[in-house]
């Protein structure tokens, strides 16, 4: 029996990992779950699955909560140190990070502080704090377990050899919504335009960054210290039908990679059972009927922000929790009709530009980056 706490609960990973556990009743159980806001979805994952904890991390929704809302058996705590707390929680194995953006670090930094093993979805955890995790890990002997689609692909398709032996990885992106629009129509893309992902349902934060592939420049950062690779072993190619979700590379020459339709149930089970594997209940390929696979470069001048990843993944030190804050306050500018689409790229190589670069930050300095660059964000105005 695997005793699973899942941390964002109520977003897109999250209801797919309930989904997991429901299927495999027999082998998994919840013991915690998480959600910001939405008590009333995670009051109803709570009714289904009667776990001991159950935290609300917007203390202000306290007032909001209906007595008898959550079933007798479920304690409900509020506030963001009751993440930490679920993360933690002795009789969870395994927790699961699905809560969006840097708000993620802190329940995927208590998990691997409680020697867990961390299905990490949240790539934040690696962009912002790389370095810091991985050795966090290795000293409690806790696990770390991509749950992306790209990052699990990888992770599979290394146990075909020895990591000596890779020469590169190469992560697959959609191209998004805009793969082929010409730059110039790019400045005209409304949220609207950018939430109509072609291949995969998400939240809108992650749909819009698969927009502008900066979902792939993050990528390329947690890869880096995900595998322990320098940049120039990473590349990205475009793969509009989203079946192959990643390739290694290796230096005779063969090239491994993972296939499965667009699920996440896949990854995030493959995580929770490692290294066994059972009966999922992701949809097949159907190789009786014909397909094609296509791969084609990026194109830079479409997609700026992924050269800002392979920068980040190259400097290290706090360029990766200057990028992600950036970033995660343009597409709510963006989102909320304030930037146009082009700009988010652009806002973000400048404040970039101007950050005073630490290259061996601490975790409490991380931080302090984080908030300078969401301020600096927040002020940004476009170039006349």
């Amino acid at each position: 029996m695997k005793h699973i706490a899942i941390l964002g609960s109520t977003g897109s990973i999250g209801t797919s990992c309930c989904e997991v556990v429901a299927a495999h009743g027999s082998t998994m159980r919840i013991v915690a779950l998480t959600t910001h806001g939405r008590w009333e979805d995670l009051a109803a994952q709570c009714w289904r699955f009667r776990p001991g904890l159950a935290v609300i991390s917007d203390g202000d929704r306290r007032r909001d909560v209906a007595a008898g809302a959550f079933p007798p058996e479920t304690e409900v705590r509020f506030g963001p140190d009751a993440v930490v707390e679920a993360a933690s929680l002795p009789e969870a194995e395994v927790v699961v990070s699905g809560i969006v953006g840097a708000a993620g670090l802190r329940g995927a930094w208590a998990a691997l502080e409680a020697g867990k093993r961390l299905a990490v979805a949240n790539k934040e955890t690696l962009v912002v704090a790389g370095p810091l995790v991985m050795e966090l890990a290795r000293r409690t002997g806790a696990e770390l377990i991509p749950v992306d689609s790209e990052h699990s692909a990888i992770f599979q398709a290394l146990a075909a050899g020895r990591r000596q032996d890779v020469r590169r990885i190469i992560l697959t992106a959609s191209g998004g919504p805009f793969r082929t629009w010409p730059a110039e129509r790019l400045r005209s893309a409304t949220p609207a335009d950018a939430l109509s992902h072609p291949t995969w349902q998400m939240g809108p934060k992650i749909t819009v960054d698969s927009a502008t592939m900066m979902n792939k420049a993050l990528e390329v950062i947690e890869a880096r210290w995900l595998f322990d690779l320098d940049a120039s072993q990473i590349d990205v190619v475009v793969h509009p039908q989203s079946v192959v979700h990643s390739l290694v590379e290796f230096v005779d020459g063969s090239v491994l990679a993972q296939l499965s339709p667009p699920d996440m149930k896949l990854p995030i089970q493959y995580a929770i059972t490692y290294p066994e594997r059972r009966t999922g209940i992701s949809p097949r390929l159907d190789f009786q009927t014909a397909f094609a696979l296509d791969f084609s470069p990026p194109d830079p001048e479409r997609f700026p922000a992924l050269s800002l990843g392979f920068e980040v993944a190259r400097r290290g030190g706090g360029s990766g929790a200057v990028l992600n804050a950036a970033n995660e306050v343009a597409v709510a500018r963006f989102l909320g009709g304030s930037l146009s689409f082009p700009d988010i790229a652009r806002a973000c190589r400048e404040v970039l530009d101007c950050h005073q670069f630490n290259p061996a930050p601490t975790l409490a300095e991380l931080i302090q980056l984080d908030a300078w660059a969401r301020e600096e964000m927040q002020r940004w105005k476009p170039s006349s």
